[in-house]
């Protein structure tokens, strides 16, 4: 059964930081592209950050680029996204996304709220 479980979500000030991470199982996770998206209520999903099946290549949305690190550990089977220098228009929920080839896997999602 495949899994995707996001933890590491929740309240922040602005300028703060949070650790977000997605314990995967059930498919081959160091064959597979990473992704986080997040999305706001009402609005479309957007791609955050995107890292290659062995991590040599990483992409950013331009509204998080030099703030947000997304990386992943193979033998761990979880992929990380280190957001730093939060602002309140980061505040959505926050999906792991699989992918590989037809094959798209998504998590359940976790809330990152930055307010003071």
């Amino acid at each position: 059964q495949v899994q995707l479980v996001e933890s590491g979500g929740g309240l922040v000030q602005p300028g703060g930081s949070l650790r977000l991470s997605c314990a995967a199982s059930g498919f081959t996770f160091a064959s597979y592209r990473m992704s986080w998206y997040r999305q706001i209520p009402g609005k479309e999903r957007e791609l955050v950050a995107t890292i290659t099946n062995a991590g040599g290549t990483t992409s950013y949305a331009d509204s998080v680029k030099g703030r947000f690190t997304i990386s992943r550990d193979n033998t761990k089977k979880t992929v990380y996204l280190q957001m730093n220098s939060l602002k309140p228009e980061d505040t959505a929920v926050y999906y792991c996304n699989a992918r590989l080839g037809w094959n798209v896997y998504w998590g359940q999602g976790t809330p990152v709220t930055v307010s003071s």
